[in-house]
């Protein structure tokens, strides 16, 4: 199939059945585009519950009957929901330990809602932002991708000229400052960017969900080999992450874990939304939520490859069960058989057939007996001990870790900060009890649903115990608490 190169006939019939083309031309589009809107897009929401979602469809269908009459839009809100489900709007799953249905956008939904958005009439059409953009980066891959030590020299010494020609104009008392539509032009570039950067992230998802997808049929083969079928997905899992768009997404999450350009990001909005040609601009709370939408939605798509992961784990797991019962089964049919035949065996020689080439082991082929050593006894003469002569205090002097107060180190950093990695818990509170009290993080952060283990990055902690006096450093997966 064309995938939209090449914009000819069969291919825009196809489009017509693409469920974004099939949302803009839906019979209650109007109801559908501005209710998901409202809720998913001008709230920064990205999972709604049942109940929730319910609540406020029937409100808003309430206050459009009151407005146009009751004849319009007379389905039930169960029914709208479960219709747009089947025609790929919205996606409906369950959340781990949660016995309540949650809604989500598809990627097709996000980018017809983008594109609408694009639609509405702009103050202005930032041209000159725009075109500097298209300019770093075509000098960015020019001079960085170059293997020419004399070119990138060249483009640096350039860059040093214009640094020092500022800071000679800062020095003489000239301060060049953006204009009023300079920088309104930059920060609506920056907001569509950053909208946009959200909805991708449904796509990504999508791409996870599929390849779970794949292995969930083949799951379902049972003539397919175990070994061949965990080829199989684990090529495709590899496939994903060794992608563009995998590799991409891991370095986009490396950098927002660090705390630094999280800081950084926070100090940039904050100055950006104190400047007054901004505050007309900034009607809504999208810019302020940026850091946190992002999070939530890389911590997602995480959780998504996770649960493949975990679902690879549990097939595993059920087929060496299936296997190991009908092994049961077979050997009882195989008594059950040998008891009936007990008193009348079969009289031709080969009463019993196998397919293939049987196995032989050879009796040579086993290890041969080998003398045991005699033990020597030798006559010694046994001392009579002292009880005082044992120290037992030893048995008092157990290490004790207080979890209670372990999280309560915790919540006294995100009272401050947002997130917080272990690495900055030791930093700020010193592990003074060993590896027990590593741990014991570790056991926290897993049964914590806002915490979040990255094994894609690695920090060095360090670790003291006052009772050996060691000190070490150790290397763990990256453990981030949340707010």
């Amino acid at each position: 199939m064309n995938k939209g190169n090449d914009m000819d006939h069969d291919y825009i019939q196809y489009l017509k059945d693409h469920p974004t083309i099939k949302l803009l031309r839906v019979g209650n589009s109007p109801l559908v585009i501005s209710f998901f809107f409202l809720q998913f897009k001008k709230n920064n929401r990205i999972v709604i519950t049942n109940t929730e979602l319910t609540t406020n469809l029937a409100d808003y269908l309430y206050s459009l009957r009151e407005k146009y009459g009751e004849t319009i839009y007379t389905d039930s809100v169960q029914k709208y929901l479960s219709t747009w489900t089947n025609e790929g709007f919205l996606r409906k799953y369950y959340l781990p330990a949660s016995d309540e249905p949650v809604f989500e956008l598809t990627p097709a939904t996000e980018k017809a809602l983008d594109w609408i958005k694009d639609l509405e009439k702009k103050e202005f059409v930032g041209t000159e932002s725009r075109l500097l953009t298209i300019f770093d980066l075509l000098r960015e891959i020019v001079y960085k991708s170059s293997v020419d030590p004399h070119l990138r020299l060249e483009e640096l010494t350039k860059q040093k000229q214009e640094i020092d020609q500022e800071i000679a104009k800062l020095e003489a008392g000239v301060i060049e400052r953006l204009n009023e539509t300079q920088i309104k032009e930059r920060f609506i570039e920056v907001r569509d960017a950053a909208r946009k950067l959200l909805g991708d992230f449904r796509q990504i998802e999508y791409n996870f969900r599929e390849l779970d997808r794949t292995v969930r049929e083949k799951q379902a083969d049972n003539s397919l080999k175990t070994g061949k079928l965990l080829d199989d997905v684990f090529k495709g899992h590899d496939l994903i992450r060794d992608t563009d768009q995998g590799r991409s997404f891991r370095a986009f999450w490396e950098f927002l874990m660090s705390q630094a350009k999280q800081d950084e990001l926070d100090q940039l909005i904050a100055s950006v939304n104190s400047l007054p040609e901004i505050q007309e601009l900034n009607d809504d709370e999208f810019i302020n939520r940026l850091k946190v939408g992002l999070i939530e939605s890389g911590d997602k798509v995480n959780k998504t490859n996770h649960r493949l992961i975990a679902q690879l784990r549990k097939y595993l797991d059920d087929k060496v069960a299936l296997e190991n019962k009908r092994i049961i089964e077979i050997i009882r049919e195989i008594k059950s058989l040998a008891l009936q035949v007990r008193n009348e065996p079969p009289k031709p020689r080969d009463f019993f057939a196998m397919d293939g080439k049987p196995s032989v082991d050879l009796i040579m082929e086993r290890p041969l007996w080998d003398v045991p050593k005699n033990p020597e006894i030798t006559d010694t003469d046994f001392i009579d001990g002292r009880g005082d002569a044992i120290d037992a205090g030893i048995l008092y002097k157990q290490i004790f870790i207080d979890q209670e107060e372990l999280k309560g180190r915790i919540k006294e950093l995100l009272k401050v900060n947002t997130q917080v990695s272990l690495r900055q818990i030791s930093e700020a509170y010193p592990i003074e009890k060993g590896l027990a009290e590593v741990i014991t993080f570790l056991n926290i952060a897993s049964k914590d649903k806002k915490a979040a283990i990255n094994n894609a990055v690695q920090e060095s902690i360090s670790v003291a115990n006052k009772e050996t006096n060691r000190k070490f450093e150790i290397n763990l997966p990256q453990v981030v608490f949340c707010r």
